[in-house]
């Protein structure tokens, strides 16, 4: 079984100095780097857009996790792929067209992701699940960081693993709030750990990464 991919949330990050917090966190062995998009209308808050990630893939060396926790995700693909987005994971509770906006994404020659609120059933995903690249799934209801993981995520964590085996998928399950050492060991079938404060705003981020792999990493090998 591969390691598990930490992707840092930069909503957590100081952006008084970006270049500097984007180049700590790959120093400190970060995979991706997940980049929280946020419209004050699908979620209530706001967080940055395309002019912000385009000076964030100048910086970065790796991957750039874009969520877009916004309305008519559609309606801005092309602009936040231009701008250096690798994946793109939108919401399935912000449009009605997944599959032609799945098909868009791939198009453009970009990984496509689904996040899933955390009341909308895994079940929902069956048809589409093998033409997706990664599964967000939102252990906090999605808009602010620093949330409790919500326990019943666990569950459906595993019902999601069901079903992906079911359907033949290869995509990646990546979980997304509320991410510690702690709550880490409670999803040891997840492939991608999204950490936003309990590691970028961590006195010894190297510390923090260390021990969200050691945690995860005897869980995920049983």
């Amino acid at each position: 079984m591969a390691p598990v991919i930490i992707a840092p949330s930069l909503l957590s990050a100081d952006f008084g100095r970006l270049q500097a917090e984007i180049e700590d966190l790959e120093a400190i062995g970060a995979d991706w780097l997940h980049c929280d998009i946020m419209d004050g209308v699908f979620v209530p808050n706001i967080s940055f857009g395309i002019p912000v990630l385009a000076a964030i893939r100048r910086y970065s060396h790796i991957p750039l996790d874009v969520h877009l926790m916004i309305q008519q995700p559609e309606s801005y693909i092309e602009d936040f792929i231009e701008a250096g987005a690798d994946i793109l994971t939108f919401h399935w509770e912000a449009t009605v067209h997944v599959d032609r906006l799945v098909q868009k994404i791939h198009i453009f020659g970009k990984k496509a992701g689904i996040a899933l609120n955390p009341a909308t059933p895994v079940e929902v995903l069956r048809d589409i699940l093998p033409f997706i690249d990664l599964i967000c799934l939102m252990s906090v209801n999605p808009g602010f960081g620093g949330q409790r993981f919500l326990p019943y995520i666990t569950q459906k964590l595993l019902r999601l693993v069901e079903l992906r085996m079911q359907t033949g998928s290869h995509a990646l399950i990546e979980v997304d709030g509320g991410i510690s050492p702690e709550t880490a060991r409670q999803i040891p079938a997840a492939d991608v750990l999204v950490a936003g404060s309990s590691l970028v705003q961590a006195p010894d981020r190297r510390a923090a990464i260390q021990a969200l792999r050691e945690a995860h990493r005897p869980h995920r090998l049983a």
